[in-house]
């Protein structure tokens, strides 16, 4: 069965904790993604952000996204998966906590990040469906 490191899509980015929204939108357009997992100090996951979170949690309320960090918006336990768990694990971890980008790690490291897209080109379309059904619920 493939792994996480299969399927991911390599070369993921953290960006700094400190970092502010209005920076961490500017890289996910120059990267082309729409969410970027956040870093402490030490270069260790302390959260996930997503375009979403910024327009939703700072710009929906009228906040500057220059004054607001990515900690800021971070809270919550990250969730992530390791870079040999299997495509059966990685699914378990992204339809239990109905999210739809997982951070990958390896030796302590992001090396990537599976989105739904990936998980798309090695799913059955039986998985996908249950996938879909089960993280998009309400």
């Amino acid at each position: 069965m493939a792994t996480a490191e299969d399927i991911m899509h390599p070369g993921a980015q953290w960006i700094p904790a400190h970092e502010t929204l209005d920076r961490a939108a500017q890289l996910m357009r120059e990267l082309d993604v729409g969410a970027l997992p956040v870093s402490d100090q030490n270069e260790r996951m302390c959260g996930i952000i997503t375009d979403r979170d910024i327009v939703v949690e700072c710009v929906a309320h009228g906040l500057d996204p220059s004054r607001i960090t990515c900690g800021d918006l971070s809270l919550g336990t990250p969730r992530w998966v390791d870079s040999d768990a299997d495509v059966g694990e990685v699914l378990e971890e992204m339809q239990g906590h109905q999210i739809r980008r997982l951070p990958v790690i390896k030796d302590k490291r992001l090396v990537g990040m599976i989105s739904e897209a990936d998980l798309a080109q090695h799913l059955s379309e039986e998985q996908i469906a249950a996938f879909v059904e089960r993280v998009y619920a309400h």
